[in-house]
């Protein structure tokens, strides 16, 4: 699946972001992207059930140190 960045700007002036195929912990790098390109503050944030998923370099790095000890 493609990383994609979804941002839908609302008539009254509120943003709504959601990410798509990025899988844990990273999608809140893209919190920080979005409100530099929105020039706004995040206020309330819902996580997907892919933000509890391990990206796939996380597993792999993981995997690299057991392996080591």
């Amino acid at each position: 699946m493609s990383k994609k960045l979804i941002i839908t700007i609302k008539k009254d002036g509120t943003i709504d972001a959601q990410t798509k195929g990025i899988k844990g912990k990273k999608c809140e790098d893209y919190i920080k992207i979005i409100e530099e390109l929105t020039n706004s503050k995040a206020v309330n944030i819902e996580y997907t059930p892919e933000y509890n998923q391990q990206a796939d370099e996380e597993v792999l790095t993981q995997a690299k140190k057991q392996k080591n000890y």
